[in-house]
């Protein structure tokens, strides 16, 4: 999965799946592609041209950067990727010594989300539970409701606001459920202008529930709910029916807002690696009691 970085003329790598050509080839979350076939990877208005994909088997080369690096060429052959979005997870120690799990979350638009994030809690504390955990929603584009429930549900629980239409409401009520101390956990939540639609709601709800403490920079402001409505010509229009009040704070207006963080700590992903991240780097402190 990749963005656009259009101010830098490149694409950022998000995440590899496991046993794609761009594993294989040794890319990695972070890295950079700046261009593919010797041609720019963004159009002259900054968007991602379509020319990664292509026929199985055929060959492509791509102009590479790792941050911190000189740019490089790594060729690939293109296979048929198939499998659920990852969800990467390690395990920190903190500069105290305190066992620290991180979790990436780069969207909630895959059924298997909220499963993989119960495996990767389980995992990471099978030696023993953890003293704090990292939730990165730096990237996270949002998706489906009932994959945000089942995420948050292993972090608090019970009414946590209310999605808010024209002529309706109706409340977000999550049911808690405790994955080797999920509940109690102290929590960091990393946020930027890359967190959107579900994910500015699981970090906004995680803030308003004083269940987590949010580091990096103010979100958009984009908490609508979409409905999709289909044409004849196959054509789909999204229309926002609804926004989000937060339970505690109903007077807070996240789309004129977006989600401020207790914490500003600015990173650029293309420009950082999982070694020197400044905003993972502030969540070990805070966790460590600074």
């Amino acid at each position: 999965m990749i963005i656009a970085v259009p101010e830098r003329d490149r694409a950022a790598i998000l995440i590899t799946f496991p046993g794609s050509p761009a594993e294989q080839a040794g890319l990695k979350s972070h890295d950079s592609i700046l261009a593919v076939d010797g041609e720019p990877i963004l159009d002259e208005n900054g968007f991602l041209r379509d020319v990664v994909r292509g026929p199985q088997g055929s060959q492509i080369t791509l102009t590479v950067q790792t941050p911190g690096q000189e740019p490089r060429q790594e060729t690939l052959f293109r296979r048929q990727i198939n499998g659920p979005v990852p969800v990467p997870y390690r395990l920190l120690d903190s500069p105290g010594g305190k066992r620290i799990g991180y979790i990436l979350l780069v969207t909630f638009n895959d059924s298997t989300i909220d499963d993989q994030v119960e495996g990767a809690l389980r995992t990471i504390t099978q030696n023993g539970e953890l003293d704090g955990l990292i939730l990165d929603n730096r990237q996270n584009s949002g998706g489906a409701d009932t994959v945000l429930r089942g995420t948050l549900a292993y972090f608090t629980g019970g009414t946590l606001g209310l999605f808010i239409s024209r002529n309706d409401e109706r409340p977000l009520e999550v049911k808690s459920y405790d994955v080797s101390g999920s509940q109690q956990v102290p929590l960091v939540v990393l946020v930027g202008p890359g967190t959107a639609s579900y994910g500015e709601v699981f970090s906004g709800i995680l803030k308003d529930q004083e269940r987590a403490y949010l580091i990096g920079e103010t979100t958009e402001g984009n908490v609508e709910t979409l409905w999709g409505y289909d044409f004849e010509d196959g054509s789909r229009a999204w229309l926002a029916h609804e926004s989000f009040r937060p339970y505690h704070h109903p007077d807070e207006d996240w789309e004129v807002t977006g989600i401020v963080p207790h914490e500003t700590v600015l990173t650029n992903w293309d420009e950082i690696n999982s070694e020197n991240d400044p905003a993972v780097e502030a969540a070990l402190e805070h966790l460590d009691g600074g």
